[in-house]
């Protein structure tokens, strides 16, 4: 009798793949309606105000002082010595050891809403929706370079290999989205300032599980790259593989306990329901012509106003966290004009977004946040730019909770400095969690010994003044 011949693995896998498929199949199948993925936060301490966070960055560092922060006093200061009480020992980026001039505001402010809010004219859309916006404009940060800056901004330290606030969202209150990642992110180009990359570990999962990191959607072609099947290849032999794979990697998970591997089967199951659910996602022809209008785009024109109206679409869908980068707001040179053009590409979007939301009863379970990774300097920078600054910048929050129509904290007469209540990074992260129902200090994941959490162990504290 002859002894059979060694079953090799690509001779197993091919031929159990046909069997572990037609077993697996169907649950894979039924699973894509499945129910919403949990988090680890079984029960919330917090009453519940957002269920869902629309991050929009604006990438490159805007000024403050051309955006939301009329300094008059700046403006009669222009071109005179800047006071070095100011600026003596102080962190200037690549203004050290040159002449320090002050440089006014490039824009006229415009008053706007029930209480009079002052604003650059540039932006009377958002002037339009102010009622319903925070306004802060005493942030600071730590950072004063674009990475880092980014790095501190999304995960609350400048060291790279810690989660984004994404990951962490969708770690604790998981997603209501059963065919649609957690965490979705978009970005855009503009023009009239320098173009900084942004690196996909601005969206890291770090030390969380990987299935909790952001998922890159592009705003034009394709918007997940090897997202279709191959020439020849139907959907129900798609899945077929799919569980087939899963199949064996669920055998191997029973038999190592390896997190990663239930990583590995969520993302082939996430991505074989991106495939029916991103198309349908990005056809945005139902829409009409009205919400087009509303937002002044055009369908896969990849602007920013596109990926507003994507980012209400995927909010409409039960995605958890979606962060919109829009880049160029970089002006060391021409932020004059710079800032004209940022204005023209983001003004009736933003209102478009906050507005679109109100219309479907959905702002109040929607906290938007507006921000960039830095302020500028009210010193010029070869006569017509401002430097990157981290002493004073603006931001601010609608929605899910927030006190619309207010101002909070201020900086000096020159817009140098926050100095009356003044709000950081970590105190942003605080507040966005308790809107979210999760207490900040108590949220945490051990990491090499230590209880690690978003809003850092600086003593952060939520920003109790704009909330209603």
């Amino acid at each position: 009798m002859q002894t059979p011949s060694p079953l090799h693995r690509r001779a197993f896998l091919g031929r159990t793949s046909q069997g572990l498929g037609a077993v697996a199949l169907a649950s894979l199948l039924e699973h894509t309606q499945a129910a919403p993925t949990r988090g680890v936060l079984r029960a919330l301490p917090l009453p519940q105000k957002a269920k869902r966070v629309i991050w929009l960055t604006m990438a490159g560092g805007p000024s403050h002082l051309e955006t939301f922060d009329p300094k008059p006093k700046l403006a009669e200061m222009d071109g005179k010595p800047m006071p070095e009480s100011f600026t003596k020992g102080q962190q200037l980026a690549q203004l050290q050891g040159k002449p320090l001039n002050c440089f006014g505001p490039q824009h006229p402010f415009a008053k706007f809403g029930k209480n009079q809010i002052e604003i650059c004219s540039l932006f009377p859309q958002i002037g339009s929706v102010i009622d319903d916006i925070c306004l802060i404009r005493s942030m600071t940060t730590d950072a004063i370079n674009h990475d880092p800056a980014h790095m501190f901004m999304n995960t609350g330290s400048q060291i790279a290999g810690r989660p984004s606030m994404g990951s962490w969202i969708t770690y604790g209150l998981g997603t209501e989205a059963s065919d649609l990642p957690g965490f979705v992110v978009l970005t855009s180009l503009g023009k009239g300032g320098q173009n900084q990359p942004i690196a996909a570990r601005q969206w890291s999962s770090g030390f969380l599980p990987s299935k909790y990191q952001g998922v890159q959607l592009r705003a034009q072609g394709d918007p997940v790259l090897y997202l279709t099947n191959p020439g020849g290849i139907s959907r129900d032999q798609q899945g077929r593989d799919v569980a087939a794979i899963n199949a064996l990697n669920k055998q191997r998970s029973s038999m190592v306990d390896d997190p990663e591997i239930a990583t590995r089967i969520a993302q082939y199951e996430m991505a074989f329901q991106m495939q029916a659910s991103v198309p349908d996602l990005m056809d945005v022809s139902a829409e009409g012509a009205k919400t087009l209008e509303l937002y002044g785009c055009q369908p896969g024109d990849g602007t920013f106003a596109s990926n507003c109206l994507l980012a209400r679409r995927l909010a409409e869908r039960g995605t958890r966290f979606i962060q919109l980068y829009h880049k160029d707001w970089d002006h060391h040179g021409g932020v004059k004009e710079g800032v004209a053009l940022k204005a023209q590409e983001i003004d009736r979007a933003c209102m478009a977004l906050i507005t679109d939301l109100k219309q479907r009863g959905m702002l109040e379970e929607t906290l938007i946040v507006w921000a960039g990774e830095f302020g500028r300097t009210p010193m010029s920078q070869g006569g017509s730019g401002r430097d990157h600054h981290n002493k004073a910048m603006s931001v601010w929050l609608a929605g899910a909770g927030i006190q619309g129509g207010i101002v909070h904290g201020s900086t000096d007469d020159l817009g140098y400095a926050a100095i009356d209540k003044v709000t950081t990074v970590h105190d942003l992260h605080a507040t966005m969690l308790h809107q979210l129902g999760i207490q900040h200090d108590a949220f945490s994941f051990k990491f090499q010994g230590l209880d690690a959490r978003l809003s850092g162990v600086e003593g952060a504290k939520v920003i109790k003044d704009i909330l209603a």
